[in-house]
């Protein structure tokens, strides 16, 4: 199977490795996606998203504010539209679609989540994007750092399990953009799991103070230095 087809998606070779789709990560991101919204005084009836996987984000964003009339997800791999369905509602609907060929609307605000890394021609993506939704939400990981770089293998393995075909640093997601003609309104870093969870030993303790530290001095060094960050943005 070549890496750059929809295959990994749309068969069940990415369920096989990733059984939850990621599931478990959907309540923090929703709330940073809802604390983005509320920092800029947007307040949707109507959230789409591309790429919504098993739905789980839609559904906390559902519970969290009570507002937004609509939740509509769109995905290509029926595996993550048969998780997705079981959270449906009267409010938050999935369907089976390739959304960024499709003629749906992009509602009040659109979310491309953990998507752009994913696609082959991801510029051409972006400017069909554009033209969909006023306010677009992009979640995009910064697997580019010093030690990602000087160990290639992790790079692959993001590759192999979860089918990351391009790497990015915080610079390169603001080229690219710009370039496909986005103004970004607001942003913040986001932290991987080593740095959100209890660390059970001392090696990882060690690993995460020292993240936490780099952190709190400089953030965009930090993000270079360790890698694992990625970026939450508010674009139009």
């Amino acid at each position: 199977m070549a890496i750059t087809s929809n295959e990994m998606y749309t068969s069940d070779d990415y369920l096989k490795n990733n059984p939850t789709w990621d599931d478990e990560s959907t309540p923090w991101k929703a709330g940073i996606i809802h604390g983005l919204l509320q920092m800029n005084d947007i307040k949707p009836k109507t959230i789409v998203e591309v790429g919504c996987g098993a739905g789980g984000i839609l559904r906390e964003l559902a519970i969290i504010d009570a507002t937004i009339h609509n939740l509509t997800g769109y995905d290509i791999s029926p595996s993550a539209i048969s998780l997705a369905n079981q959270k449906q509602n009267e409010r938050v609907r999935y369907h089976h679609s390739d959304f960024i060929n499709g003629n749906e609307t992009g509602g009040d605000v659109l979310l491309v989540i953990d998507v752009i890394e994913h696609i082959d021609d991801y510029y051409g993506f972006l400017n069909k994007l554009k033209l969909r939704s006023t306010n677009i939400i992009f979640h995009i990981p910064l697997d580019l750092s010093c030690r990602n770089i000087l160990k290639p293998h992790t790079l692959l393995l993001q590759r192999n399990l979860v089918g990351h075909l391009h790497y990015f640093t915080k610079e390169m997601v603001e080229w690219a953009l710009k370039d496909t003609g986005f103004t970004v309104v607001d942003w913040v870093y986001t932290k991987p799991e080593i740095d959100t969870k209890k660390a059970s030993s001392l090696k990882d303790r060690t690993k995460k103070l020292l993240r936490a530290i780099s952190f709190a001095i400089n953030k965009d060094w930090s993000a270079k230095m360790w890698g694992g960050y990625s970026m939450m943005i508010l674009a139009k």
